[in-house]
């Protein structure tokens, strides 16, 4: 007699019966590859980006360095007809020396003028204040205190004319300043 209980051999299994564990292996292998996959091209990603982000970096020092140098190209070339005006001044002088004062002092005014369109053009501010200004000292520099006719700690008389650039000072304003009472 034969006991209806046993279990089947493997070859005696249905097909259907060994394909879950095979498509496990398959699903799982196949998942492993997906992710290998993915795995190369976010690296690769990554790598791009901070090759780019390298390249970005470097051409910015590069652009830096650049405008560091040559930052002063632009005022320099504004400067550069005062100078002219100057020597054909001095020119001028060496070829005709009894010229008339009027005439030098033409000159010097209209050479004045070409450094101050100069300096206004390169946003070089002139701290010139006016008597009775407050003084600050982040603009103006105290050289004395005098006794006078006006509030304590303002501007009595400028010295030596400050300037600024792009607000901040470049130099200050001497300045005598009214002393207390």
């Amino acid at each position: 007699m034969s006991d209806t209980s046993q279990t089947p051999a493997a070859n005696d299994l249905p097909p259907e019966a060994d394909t879950p564990a095979t498509e496990g292996a398959v699903s799982l292998e196949q998942q492993l590859a997906d992710l290998q996959a993915k795995h190369t091209e976010v690296s690769d990603a990554y790598l791009r980006a901070k090759a780019e982000a390298e390249n970005t970096r470097r051409r910015a020092e590069e652009e830096i360095s650049k405008a560091r140098k040559f930052a002063v190209e632009s005022f320099a070339e504004s400067l550069l007809p005062v100078r002219d005006s100057l020597e054909a001044a001095l020119a001028s002088h060496a070829a005709k020396p009894d010229t008339p004062v009027e005439t030098v002092l033409e000159g010097v005014t209209a050479t004045l003028r070409q450094l101050a369109s100069a300096l206004e053009r390169n946003k070089v501010v002139e701290i010139n204040p006016a008597a009775g200004t407050k003084f600050d000292p982040h603009y103006h520099q105290a050289i004395s205190m005098v006794p006078a006719e006006q509030e304590a700690n303002t501007v009595v008389g400028v010295l030596q004319k400050g300037y600024s650039i792009a607000e901040r000072v470049l130099r200050p304003a001497l300045v005598t300043v009214a002393a207390p009472k």
